[in-house]
């Protein structure tokens, strides 16, 4: 702050900023209606399925005490035969008047039950009721008489017997009579589940539809006339789930699902509670938009006046506002800058207020960062060059092991980096090949110098051993946390298409693209480099045997790259000469990845045929 600045009497912006907290003091306000809002809208939101539930559950029980006091009076009904008939009803007291007494005083007894039948062991009985067994309710019987005879109580589907204004549906409860352990017959009831119909009428209303479906998923009973019995009900994800749950469908559940009505999906909340006693659910459902109206209707509500107070407190704030937004702009857009990384930037602003202060301390700050940004690049720049520099040292002392491998890494790396840019490979992964290629033989450290500078072609043995370098180097490097991404490249890169590679034997798109790229530009390099058991290849051959190697053993997107960057004359090949003796070559020895070619006469050119012997006792 300048003398002149700080002569004058500073304005705290603390009295401003009061001043526009007193005219939005109703923003409070808003978000603790908003909150009270979104507490009512849960509540009511639970007391809905609460209000679901508790009509299913209702529903559920009063089927589960029909279908008990049915069960007792077929025991009572069972009990009393029995003394009837003295434990026999066979085909000469089945139709005793003391049997088709009971019957007829069981059907009497209850509205609910329209028709009952004793069989005897033989299915040969008698029956009674106001409805007569249609083809259905027969083949019900029948399963009924075959559970029976396995001791097994049978509750049947729900069917419609007769037709039009007679219609009914009804279901089939059945019980084995027995004496002692000996089978005497069964007592089969058909059940009108008008009552049940009835039940769900007095609940449905007000969009709730309830209905009853059975283990399958079909319908049992409806309080409208919208479904039928029988219908798959399946479609609908609440009916799914109770069926989907089979026996673990012991208690009720609530679910927000989708109906699709043809034009539109109409959203759905739903609930059933399972009947375990007749393997049933009751089901009710109601539209979302129904079931949430009171929630919606206070959300509109609450909406209007929430945004009638932010009108009110925009339009009293905006003079307001207008006092501090000037300079606060000037503030903002040379923040801007400087996160941009445009450290000169310096506000120019008079203010008496605590702004006027924070602009000078702004340009203070942007001198110091300036110069500590500038500090951190000159500081980056000359910790890359020197891990740069480092690397290559390290793989100038590894080719520096064997005189006919000087420069070997730096021309791998070269040739590596212009196969990527050439498949226009992000920069990124530039970065990574430049380190993996310049490292990817430091493994040869560990190699035995007989091994490693032997002037002939290795033994099997050696080989072997030769072939470790790969693992050695990744190895070596795989303790420095930052080098992880490039050590696929130092440990793969003698990996083949063909599976015929090392260490692993991997095929195709096992090996990583940065591997695949190392194994062309090493594969070059080995074929057009002097070694002393071999002459160095030509370019234009060595090119050929790589095509003739592309898809096999060599990446061909690689291959085709290098192809492109060498016609454009991109690479130069200086060669040099060591002269020493040179040992007979006895046994194949280590090949890069890419070069192992098994049987090369069949893919060179018979031309190239010695050249491709000569390539398979190259040691890269």
């Amino acid at each position: 702050m300048s003398s002149s600045t700080s002569s004058h009497a500073r304005i705290p912006i603390l009295y401003v900023i009061l001043s526009v907290l007193l005219v939005i003091s109703t923003v409070p306000m808003y978000f603790y209606s908003t909150q009270v809002v979104a507490i009512n809208r849960d509540r009511l939101k639970t007391n809905e399925m609460l209000l679901q539930n508790t009509v299913t559950r209702s529903l559920a029980d009063d089927l589960s005490q029909h279908e008990h006091s049915l069960r007792v009076m077929l025991a009572n009904l069972s009990s009393a035969i029995q003394v009837a008939s003295g434990g026999d009803i066979g085909e000469q007291n089945i139709h005793a008047p003391e049997l088709r007494a009971l019957l007829e005083n069981f059907v009497s007894s209850s509205d609910e039950i329209a028709y009952a039948t004793l069989l005897n062991s033989e299915a040969k009985g008698i029956s009674a009721g106001r409805i007569a067994p249609d083809a259905f309710l027969q083949r019900e019987l029948e399963r009924a008489f075959a559970a029976a005879r396995d001791g097994r109580a049978y509750n049947g589907q729900a069917l419609v017997v007769g037709e039009g204004k007679s219609a009914h549906t009804v279901f089939l409860v059945s019980a084995p009579v027995k004496y002692g352990p000996r089978f005497l017959g069964m007592i089969a009831s058909v059940v009108d589940l008008q009552f049940l119909i009835r039940r769900l009428q007095e609940v449905s209303g007000g969009g709730l539809t309830p209905y009853v479906v059975d283990a399958q998923g079909r319908l049992v009973a409806a309080a409208t006339s919208e479904f039928a019995t029988g219908q798959d009900m399946k479609n609908l994800e609440i009916v799914r789930n109770f069926v989907d749950g089979g026996n673990k469908a012991q208690l009720a559940a609530t679910k927000e699902f989708a109906i699709n009505t043809g034009s539109e999906a109409v959203q759905m909340l739903g609930t059933y509670s399972p009947v375990t006693s007749l393997d049933w659910a009751v089901v009710v459902q109601k539209p979302q938009r129904e079931a949430y109206r009171g929630i919606l209707e206070m959300q509109r509500t609450a909406r209007l006046l929430a945004i009638l107070a932010v009108l009110v407190s925009i339009g009293v704030s905006i003079f307001a506002a207008r006092r501090i937004t000037n300079p606060l702009e000037v503030l903002t857009q040379s923040s801007r800058a400087l996160a941009r990384g445009d450290f000169s930037q310096r506000v120019h602003l008079w203010s008496r207020t605590e702004i006027g202060e924070l602009a000078q301390t702004f340009n203070t700050m942007s001198e110091e960062l300036e110069r500590f940004v500038e500090d951190l690049k000159r500081a980056a720049e000359e910790n890359r060059a020197l891990f740069m520099g480092s690397i290559q040292m390290l793989a100038g002392a590894v080719d520096e092991k064997d005189p006919y491998t000087r420069g070997h890494s730096d021309r791998v790396t070269r040739y590596s980096l212009l196969i990527a840019k050439e498949m226009k490979l992000p920069a990124p992964f530039l970065e990574t090949l430049q380190i993996s290629a310049q490292l990817h033989d430091v493994g040869k450290i560990g190699i035995e110098d007989h091994i490693l500078k032997k002037p002939g072609a290795l033994t099997e043995e050696e080989f072997e051993v030769m072939k470790t370098h790969t693992t050695k180097g990744a190895n070596i490097l795989r303790p420095v946390t930052q080098l992880a991404g490039m050590l696929p490249g130092i440990e793969l890169h003698h990996e083949a298409l063909d599976g015929r590679g090392y260490p692993y034997g991997l095929t195709g798109d096992q090996i990583p693209l940065l591997a695949r790229v190392i194994a062309v530009g090493d594969t070059f390099d080995a074929l057009t480099t002097n070694r002393p058991y071999q002459q160095a290849h030509t370019p234009e051959q060595a090119l050929q045997i790589i095509r003739n190697l592309a898809g096999k053993r060599l990446d061909p997107d690689c291959v085709t790259a290098l192809l492109a960057v060498y016609a454009r004359g991109e690479i130069r090949i200086q060669r040099f000469t060591i002269k020493r003796p040179v040992a007979p070559a006895p046994t194949p020895v280590e090949v890069p990845a890419a070069t192992q070619a098994a049987g090369a006469a069949a893919t060179v050119p018979a031309a190239l045929s010695p050249d491709t012997a000569v390539l398979e006792r190259t040691r890269v």
